[in-house]
């Protein structure tokens, strides 16, 4: 009987710590920087060519996959194509085109073809944050991966990007990058 209770209440224990990390979101908010300096305004930041590096970590931080990227970018004056191209080290070539749109001086709404409905980007400060599902290849499969991405403008050549993606609530990998402007 002893034994039931003790194993009973180490049950609940780890079940509140498993519910409580699951369901914590990051308490950072993208009006947290807007006014701070340098200002990224991502449709002028990502005009043109940006070069890129970065990696992927596994939920245990272990460095998975590398990669180089070449990104370019058209401003219309009311949405940004850009066009990426990822060379990852393992020979994988991916290509991705982003139409991202304005739609105030904050809010900005994006598609691309690996992106389960819209993208949502929120712009304050030197921080832009993106809210996205990517439908990722996994064993020949396409897996849903919801990515809470953050880019921080350092000066006018250079941004740093931070994704967690996420699965059932779940992290499962983060990717780190940085930009150069050319």
């Amino acid at each position: 009987m002893r034994d039931k209770k003790f194993f009973k209440s180490i049950l609940l224990i780890i079940s509140i710590i498993l519910i409580t990390s699951c369901s914590q979101k990051s308490s950072m908010k993208p009006e947290d920087f807007k006014n701070k300096e340098p200002r990224l305004i991502i449709e002028e930041y990502l005009s043109g060519n940006v070069k890129a590096w970065g990696v992927l970590q596994n939920r245990s931080g272990k460095v998975t996959r590398q990669f180089s990227a070449d990104l370019n970018g058209n401003w219309d004056g009311k949405r940004l194509i850009l066009d990426e191209k990822f060379n990852w080290d393992d020979g994988e070539i991916q290509t991705r085109q982003w139409q991202i749109t304005k739609i105030d001086e904050n809010n900005y709404v994006g598609t691309a073809g690996d992106v389960v409905g819209e993208a949502k980007g929120y712009s304050y400060g030197p921080a832009f944050k993106f809210e996205y599902v990517l439908l990722v290849p996994v064993k020949g499969k396409a897996m849903k991966i919801s990515f809470d991405d953050w880019i921080f403008k350092q000066d006018d050549r250079v941004a740093i990007n931070r994704a967690t993606m996420t699965k059932f609530g779940f992290r499962v990998a983060e990717l780190t990058v940085v930009f150069v402007k050319d």
